[in-house]
This record gives C-alpha cells, structure tokens and sequence, in this order.
C-alpha cells in the first residue's frame, strides 16, 4: 500500500499537477477530475483503515466493492484521460507509472485477498488490528499510510473542486 500511495502521489504531483495542470484545464479535464476525485476518496478510505481495521463479516464484502469500484473508475479513467488532454496528449512516463501502479495494486491486491476470505467468515464487525500481532503493519507504516490517507483525500477534495468550477 506504502508503494502504490507513494506512486500515486508522484504521478499526481508530477504528471497530473506539473506537467499536465488538470485543475486549471477546464471543462475539457472536467471528466478525469471527478474520476480521480471519486477514486481518491476509495484511496482514502483504504489507506486510512486497512491498517488499523480488520473488515469481519459483510464488512468484507463492503471492502470488495470499495475496491471494485475503485478499478472501475480507474478502467474510466484511462478512457477519457485521452480525450481530456488531447491538446498536450498523456506522456510516456506517465503511461510507465500507470503500469507500474497496476502491477503494484494487483500485488496488494494478491496479499490481500486471503486476509478478506478470512475475515468474510467472522461476524460483521470492524476489528482493530492487535499492535504487535505478527500480522500486524508495523507502527511508522501505519502512521505512513495515516498520512497518505489524508493527502489522497486532500487532492480528491481539490480535484472535485477543480471540476466544479469548470
């Protein structure tokens, strides 16, 4: 998770805000905006309490959606990001750090199925992860993703923001 926010936020910072300026590209960024602002909140969400928080029971499934959803978005997102910068086109690193981040989430993804598969068969309930059980995150990464949690909320606030005043 640490890689797949540490990612996220250079191609956000370098790719999205430096070199292709979305939040001032106006209604032609309009449609990718809202896709990262929607996909951030999952980030979010993600970062925030996987962590901390085991999700028992049809809270599982819950998680499911949320990551289903999440590359739902992510699948719009490599669709309209081509005609939303048509003027200055999605650079090649760009489309490099796109796969790489994929690699990366299907990894956590694969880490992480067992664990849902796991908690899916305990009664619904949000548990928290016992400190220094031996699946435990350790401490500074929990407080990594915290902070990464609240960054990718920062930059969905900004990028919905951006789109609503296009």
């Amino acid at each position: 998770m640490a890689v797949q926010g540490a990612m996220g936020a250079f191609d956000t910072l370098y790719y999205h805000e430096h070199r292709a300026r979305l939040p001032s590209g106006g209604r032609r960024t309009r449609p990718e905006l809202i896709l990262h602002g929607l996909r951030d909140f999952v980030y979010a969400v993600l970062f925030a309490t996987l962590p901390w928080w085991s999700w028992h029971g049809a809270w599982a499934m819950v998680l499911v959606v949320l990551i289903a959803a999440e590359i739902c978005l992510t699948m719009a997102d490599f669709m309209v990001e081509v005609k939303a910068r048509e003027p200055v086109g999605v650079l090649g690193g760009e489309r490099v750090t796109h796969g790489l981040m994929a690699i990366v989430y299907g990894a956590f993804l694969a880490c992480l199925l067992p664990h849902v598969l796991e908690w899916w068969h305990k009664p619904t309930a949000f548990v928290a992860a016992a400190t220094g059980a031996a699946d435990a995150a350790p401490a500074a990464l929990r407080v990594v993703l915290s902070v990464m949690a609240a960054g990718v909320f920062a930059s969905g606030v900004r990028d919905l923001h951006a789109a609503r005043r296009s």
